[in-house]
């Protein structure tokens, strides 16, 4: 049986709690081509339902919940079947299983969380802001994985009181800050106008940037698993070429 979900946390415990016993039982948020004959079922969000299976879980491993978030945010195809396989794995043997790499379903979940976080720290120093005439910073990015609002902490410990918006171009969704709170809303596009003087700092970064190159010591390859060509786009230094 397939158990289709739309994706949020509550709703994945809902069916994590209904397809538990189901040996052959897989979870799926996005399109998956099925097998013939396979059965599907769509489970829609029940509290009562997600606040059991989350206090079970919580009591086997308090920390299993913060690894599920993980997970969920992932951009990895398959990642309802790795969160609901090493969850499923956690409650069967009744304790923690991180760090028991003989289980292919911890494997697969540690790998996952790892990817996760290897982007937000990434995306620490690769994202880049312009500066609006209401005195606003905006940083729009593309990222494999659900992170903008994980990317906040970090800059407001940066940006001080400035306010920010950390727009996921991909998802049509942005992090806010306002200066005082964090939100989240939904973000189609943004309209923008910059600072009289943004242009000419752009222009000094590019300058900088090309004033540290070393041409005969260049590695292209190198550079590009450094800085993955999908972050480029947004980044005003490789947008010079």
């Amino acid at each position: 049986m397939v158990y289709f979900y739309d994706g949020t946390k509550e709703a994945f415990l809902t069916a994590f709690l209904i397809a538990y016993p189901d040996e052959e039982a897989v979870l799926c948020s996005g399109e998956k081509q099925l097998a013939l004959g396979q059965k599907t079922v769509f489970v829609c969000a029940d509290r009562e339902r997600a606040r059991r299976a989350e206090m079970r879980l919580r009591e086997i491993d308090k920390d299993c919940l913060a690894e599920l978030d993980l997970l969920l945010r992932s951009g990895q195809e398959g990642r309802d079947a790795v969160a609901f396989e090493y969850l499923r794995l956690i409650a069967a043997r009744g304790r923690p299983m991180r760090k028991m790499y003989a289980e292919d379903a911890v494997s697969a979940a540690e790998e996952c969380v790892r990817r996760v976080q290897f982007e937000v720290e990434r995306c620490h120093g690769f994202l880049r802001f312009l500066e609006c005439a209401c005195g606003a910073l905006y940083a729009p990015f593309s990222p494999v994985n659900d992170i903008c609002d994980l990317l906040v902490p970090y800059f407001r410990t940066r940006l001080g009181q400035f306010p920010f918006v950390i727009h996921d171009i991909k998802r049509a969704k942005a992090a806010v800050f306002d200066g005082e709170h964090v939100f989240l809303a939904p973000l189609q596009s943004a309209e923008l106008a910059l600072r009289a003087d943004e242009a000419a700092w752009l222009e000094l970064w590019k300058k900088y940037c090309k004033s540290v190159r070393l041409p005969p010591h260049e590695q292209l390859e190198r550079m590009r698993g450094y800085m993955p060509v999908r972050y480029w786009r947004v980044m005003p230094e490789k947008k010079s070429g």
